[in-house]
């Protein structure tokens, strides 16, 4: 809450669950929101699927924010959605700029590494919700330097996949973070730390 400052206003990126059944994308997503409620922010979800094509009106929207936060799911679904959107390069722009504030979990940040490379050990490359381009995306948004593994040593159904993850970043000398459930990576200015 220290970054975004006075700002309140949050925008929820749920792609990632795109490849779920409707109903059950919207019950997470309504309980992203409530979530996102219960520590004093005013979210909105923005469904970058309405945006496919429209990258100019979804910078509008996205300036109108203090927070973007990208929930997980699957992580090459997300990456699709974002570069369909534009929201890829927007994104970049807007935290070059300084205009916003990024946070998220899971996918959600794996997309932030410079490829997605070992991920395709948890998360189905190969699935395309209907809308969906169905080409990979093997590049992240090359916002932080290094890969990220979610859920390590975790109590979480992907942690033993996780480890998987790990050690194919060890064995192709990929530089990379771990991260367990409650951890995460802050970012301010030139400091990064990771936090519980």
């Amino acid at each position: 809450m220290k970054l975004v400052g006075a700002g309140r206003r949050a925008a929820l990126i749920g792609n990632a669950m795109d490849m779920v059944y409707e109903a059950e994308r919207s019950a997470s997503i309504s309980e992203e929101l409530d979530r996102l409620r219960g520590i004093g922010l005013i979210p909105v979800e923005i469904d970058l699927r309405k945006y496919f094509g429209k990258t100019k009106e979804l910078k509008q929207t996205l300036m109108n924010f203090n927070l973007v936060w990208v929930r997980g799911g699957n992580t090459f679904v997300l990456r699709r959605a974002l570069k369909m959107s534009g929201a890829d390069e927007i994104i970049r722009e807007l935290l070059e700029k300084d205009a916003m504030v990024y946070g998220g979990y899971s996918a959600g940040i794996c997309i932030l590494t410079p490829t997605l490379r070992g991920l395709e050990l948890v998360d189905d490359a190969d699935f395309v919700p209907d809308g969906y381009d169905s080409e990979i995306i093997w590049d992240g948004l090359g916002i932080v330097p290094y890969s990220i593994a979610p859920h390590y040593k975790s109590d979480h159904p992907e942690s033993p996949a996780i480890d998987n993850t790990v050690e194919y970043f060890k064995e192709k000398n990929m530089p990379f973070k771990t991260l367990r459930d409650g951890e995460a990576i802050v970012i301010d200015g030139d400091k990064e730390q990771v936090v519980r």
